[in-house]
Order: C-alpha cells, then sequence, then structure tokens
C-alpha cells in the first residue's frame, strides 16, 4: 500500500510539473508574440515615414534641370529616375535622388566624360544660381536649399537601346550598360517574397544611420545585398524576420565583392576595395554590432532597443 501511495504521489507531481510546464509555455509563447506584433507595427510606422517625401518638389526640381540641359544638346535629353528612387527603395535623408540624363546627340560624342560634366555642371549653373552644383568624376550633384540633393549622370544612347556613362575612374566612357537590369531582378524577387524586399531595404538603410559614415554602405550596393539575400529566401514575411535576415546576410557577405548585374563595372563595390580589405571588415564588425542590437532586443523582449532604431519613423 505504500508503494502504491508514494507512485500515485510521484504521477501527480509529474502531472503537475506537466502543466506547470504547459502553462509556462502558454505564456511565453503568448508574450512573445505580443513582442513580436509591437515590433513589426513599428517597423512598419517607421516604413510609412521613409516613404513619404514630395513628390512634387523633386518633379519641379527635375523639370528645371531638363530644360538647363536641353539648352545645351541639339538632341534629346531623357532625365530618368536610377537607382534608389527607380526602384522604390529611397529613404529621405539617407538616400540621393540620382537621374540618369540620357542623352540622344551625336554631336557630344567626341566629349570626354569630364568635359561634358563641366558643361552640363555650368548650364545648370546658369539656370540655379543660387544653388550649389559640383561636378564629381561621374556626376553632377544638386544641392537645394530645401534639403533634397539630385544627382545627375551623363548617359550617351547607343543605336541598341543601352547607354554609355563615365567611367569610375573618369577616364572615358564605359561600355553599353543597361540599368533596367538590376531594377527588373530587384522587382522579382520582391514579388516572390510577397514585396517586402523593398520596404525591408528602407528599414536596412535607415539602420545604417547608427553607424559611423564611413562604415555605411552606397545606395546600390545595398540593393544587390539585398537581392543575394533573398534570392532564394524561404523564411519569414514580417518587417522583422526580413530585417534581421537582411543584416546577418549584409555582415558576412560584404566581406566579399559583389557583381554588378547591369554590365556597369565588375564589382557594385569597389569602392571597398578587394575581398577582407579592411574597409570592407569594418563595414562587416558595424552591421555586426546592429545585428546585435537586435538580437539583445529579442533575448530581453525589448522594444524600446527597436524604437532607439527606428521610433517613429525619424531619421536622426
Amino acid at each position: 500500500m505504500g508503494g502504491s501511495s508514494r507512485n500515485a504521489e510521484t504521477a501527480s507531481r509529474r502531472t503537475s510539473s506537466g502543466l506547470d510546464q504547459l502553462v509556462s509555455g502558454a505564456g511565453a509563447a503568448a508574450e512573445r508574440g505580443s513582442y513580436d506584433a509591437q515590433v513589426n507595427a513599428l517597423l512598419q510606422e517607421a516604413v510609412s515615414e521613409y516613404s513619404d517625401r514630395d513628390v512634387e518638389i523633386i518633379r519641379r526640381h527635375i523639370e528645371t534641370l531638363k530644360k538647363a540641359l536641353e539648352s545645351d544638346v541639339e538632341g534629346t535629353v531623357d532625365l530618368l529616375f536610377g537607382g534608389s528612387t527607380q526602384k522604390h527603395t529611397y529613404v529621405n535623408g539617407l538616400s540621393d535622388v540620382d537621374l540618369l540624363a540620357r542623352i540622344n546627340d551625336p554631336s557630344l560624342t567626341s566629349l570626354s566624360p569630364q568635359q561634358l560634366l563641366h558643361r552640363f555642371a555650368a548650364r545648370i549653373k546658369q539656370r540655379l544660381p543660387n544653388t550649389d552644383v559640383t561636378p564629381g568624376q561621374l556626376a553632377i550633384t544638386v544641392r537645394y536649399s530645401d534639403g533634397h540633393e539630385l544627382q545627375v549622370l551623363p548617359a550617351l544612347s547607343t543605336s541598341g537601346g543601352g547607354v554609355r556613362i563615365p567611367k569610375p575612374s573618369g577616364n572615358g566612357w564605359s561600355n553599353v550598360i543597361r540599368p533596367e537590369a538590376f531594377a527588373r531582378k530587384l522587382t522579382e524577387v520582391n514579388r516572390r517574397c510577397a514585396n517586402r524586399v523593398v520596404p525591408t531595404i528602407k528599414l536596412f538603410k535607415a539602420a545604417q544611420e547608427s553607424i559611423p559614415e564611413n562604415a555605411r554602405l552606397s545606395g546600390y550596393h545595398t540593393e544587390s545585398l539585398a537581392v543575394q539575400a533573398f534570392e532564394a529566401y524561404d523564411g519569414g514575411t514580417s518587417y522583422k524576420d526580413m530585417l534581421t535576415h537582411l543584416c546577418r546576410s549584409a555582415a558576412e557577405s560584404v566581406k566579399s565583392p559583389v557583381r554588378d548585374r547591369t554590365g556597369q563595372s565588375v564589382h557594385v563595390d569597389d569602392y571597398m576595395g578587394v575581398a577582407g580589405s579592411e574597409e570592407r571588415q569594418r563595414a562587416s564588425r558595424f552591421l555586426g554590432r546592429i545585428v546585435q542590437r537586435m538580437e539583445d532586443a529579442d533575448r530581453q523582449r525589448r522594444i524600446s532597443n527597436w524604437e532607439d532604431m527606428f521610433g517613429g519613423g525619424r531619421i536622426g
């Protein structure tokens, strides 16, 4: 009898312990679900805020630039959105607005890129005398008093439908490129991932505001890393899941060059040097710190960590 009583008591304790574990597990799952929902709501709000830029003002700026350039060519000038604006990954305050000035004027083909850049910069400055207009190696940067910055990249039209742009060195024109190729690839990957890749890129660009400027990635480099990260992705499609995945993937992938899908150059990130360079290692370390902040927030269920990075959609 005594043995039976002890066995029954032991079984009762085990049942009670099992129920406690189930209750505890259910409570933890509910807490985790609430935490994830709050983080995703915060990220959704941030994406909406980053997408809110003054389209009408930029349209007027572009129209003025088009008129300035057309005054200096006999053919046609088409100002086409490129980079972050064309691909909808623009983040107000973080991304530049780059424009391809596609020029169909055979008389300009004999000019070097630098000659054309300085010639066009002079025309823009003549049209906008109180605006900061600076010709660089590849593009003309126009900084407006309202905070917008446009970069105009001259692109000579070719008979086959492509364009030639200045080489990264500024010495001569590139081979024929087709910038639309990368935009199409990003669109394809974005659609396959429930249209969440583009907003995730915006969040990733915003997260880089917390690291030193010399460790941040260019817009095109960021977008290329995102295509690489999500091309075969089969994980969750919440903003939190995808942003964490992109940050982890980029922290590793940034250590090696990424091939350029447009044919513009061998790599999209030549500015960071060879594989394993100090620039790449530095960028990887800082991206790793962003990942660490996210992981720490997950372990401690700390919404405040996410608010520090994205709170209210504001970019500090």
